[in-house]
């Protein structure tokens, strides 16, 4: 009876919410990491790639907000918070279709791995989130492999703009997930409609859609109304089970498999550097990811 009582008192809701954040989360993540691939197929300007991405995002979860209900929040927070979220996510959408057309795959996808830290310092500013110290292990582990990863990037090449809008990327990428986590009752489909109709407005001066080649359309439509709102969805809702932290951590997984579909489709080389570092980047995710799961029935059996 004392052994049926003590296992019916073990909470095991955390310990269920988290091993499913983590799932969306990779499994966003997995799908995001086809996102350079797509855009060097689409084979035009940044402005182009980044017009038709974001208008077909809109029509695509506008849609899908008004088949499932899901309404703009009423009260005054919320819906601030809501046009912060859809700002910052439409602007991330400009900088990473800049980055990927002025620097090379792994030189973006590298940079952006730095988004963790910045979660980290705004969940505890914001939130004053501790950041569990398997995490700061994992975060530490992860800049080495991207040290790496970049000292095998060529350094001949004028990369400046695209590096630079990288880094501002994985700053506003940081804040996104903050909020996300802060405001985890935002319904997602119109936050992330509003996003996209905010990427198109923001390069349509620049934009000249209609000059396309027709392959690029193709690509482009699997882009906006498939992969770009499946990921997004996903890891968006990654945050309501998991520290912004961590959501952000799953995003270092696209440093390595985004270079690996460039390199399987297009050719585009993966340096040894970038394989040590992404092996020191997977493995840091995996221990952590392994350690979560371990550690919260034993959290809760002690508590």
């Amino acid at each position: 009876m004392s052994v049926t009582s003590k296992t019916a008192s073990v909470p095991l809701g955390h310990y269920d919410d988290h091993a499913k954040g983590m799932l969306i989360a990779a499994c966003g993540v997995l799908v995001l990491s086809f996102d350079a691939l797509l855009i060097r197929l689409a084979d035009s300007t940044s402005d182009n790639v980044t017009f038709w991405r974001g208008a077909l995002t809109f029509l695509t979860t506008a849609l899908l907000s008004m088949v499932w209900r899901q309404r703009w929040p009423i009260t005054p927070a919320l819906w601030l918070a809501g046009i912060a979220i859809a700002s910052l996510y439409g602007v991330n959408t400009w900088l990473f279709v800049f980055s990927i057309s002025h620097t090379s795959t792994a030189n973006t996808v590298v940079i952006l791995a730095s988004s963790p830290l910045f979660a980290a310092l705004f969940s505890r500013l914001l939130l004053g989130e501790r950041v569990l110290r398997r995490t700061l292990v994992a975060i530490g582990v992860s800049v080495l492999g991207v040290m790496v990863v970049f000292a095998g990037s060529d350094s001949g090449n004028s990369q400046g703009m695209g590096d630079l809008a990288a880094l501002l990327l994985a700053a506003s990428m940081g804040m996104m997930f903050t909020l996300l986590r802060r405001f985890g009752d935002l319904p997602r489909l119109p936050i992330i409609a509003l996003a996209g109709a905010i990427a198109a407005l923001i390069s349509w001066p620049l934009a000249t859609p209609l000059t396309l080649e027709p392959a690029s359309y193709g690509w482009l439509a699997l882009m906006g109304l498939i992969q770009i709102p499946l990921a997004t969805i996903l890891i968006m809702t990654a945050p309501r089970y998991l520290p912004s932290t961590e959501v952000s951590l799953f995003l270092l997984l696209e440093t390595v498999l985004g270079p690996v579909w460039v390199w399987l489709i297009l050719g585009e080389t993966t340096s040894i550097h970038t394989l040590i570092g992404g092996t020191a980047i997977l493995g840091a995710i995996s221990v952590n990811t392994w350690l979560a799961l371990r550690r919260a029935p034993d959290t809760h059996r002690n508590a």
